[in-house]
């Protein structure tokens, strides 16, 4: 829980009774690798907060293909957001991609947090605005450079990941095959 109110407080301040507040609304989980936190044709009922593991974001594109966005890594929220605040069902898969360890708000203690907490909204569009960012400068390259390049970029920002991610995913991620990724592996090793 600590770690959740440091990285909260990165964002904006919270008096001792507020942080007493958010502790009270928040449940600790686990998830086991492969476990979905989320899942397309549903509506998202919960925000997590990744305090260990990494997550990933995916969808099936109109092939069938399996496709990953983007993954979430400790210290980081998870949430279909656009649909859990509409209440619309969600287009994508939350699967962890190892086990997880996450703390986790159900939709009406989120809301009631940004009923009672001056600020929190504030708060929690600072790091809305801040993934997105995020999300942002991960996929640009993806756009535009070559196969080898886009993976020795991501070994290079992300080198605490490359050996927690399976190939399939990372490739995925990349718009590779998999037995492009491992030759692009071999080729630079």
């Amino acid at each position: 829980m600590e770690n959740l109110i440091e990285y909260l407080l990165l964002f904006g301040n919270l008096n001792q009774q507020q942080i007493d507040l958010i502790s009270q609304k928040a449940t600790e989980t686990e998830l086991r690798k492969e476990d979905y936190f989320s899942e397309a044709g549903k509506i998202p009922r919960q925000v997590g907060y990744v305090v260990e593991g990494i997550l990933r974001v995916c969808y099936y594109n109109n092939k069938g293909e399996e496709v990953t966005k983007y993954f979430t890594e400790e210290k980081q929220f998870i949430v279909d957001i656009n649909s859990f605040d509409n209440n619309v069902s969600s287009t994508e898969y939350i699967q962890a991609v190892t086990d997880c360890k996450l703390i986790v708000f159900s939709k009406p203690d989120w809301e009631d947090l940004s009923n009672t907490i001056i600020g929190w909204d504030n708060i929690v569009n600072k790091i809305i605005r801040k993934a997105l960012l995020q999300k942002v400068e991960r996929r640009s390259p993806l756009i535009s450079e070559d196969a080898t390049t886009r993976y020795l970029a991501f070994m290079e920002k992300y080198p605490h990941l490359v050996n927690r991610i399976p190939l399939s995913y990372l490739a995925s991620y990349l718009g590779i095959t998999q037995s492009s990724l491992s030759r692009i592996r071999k080729n630079i090793c």
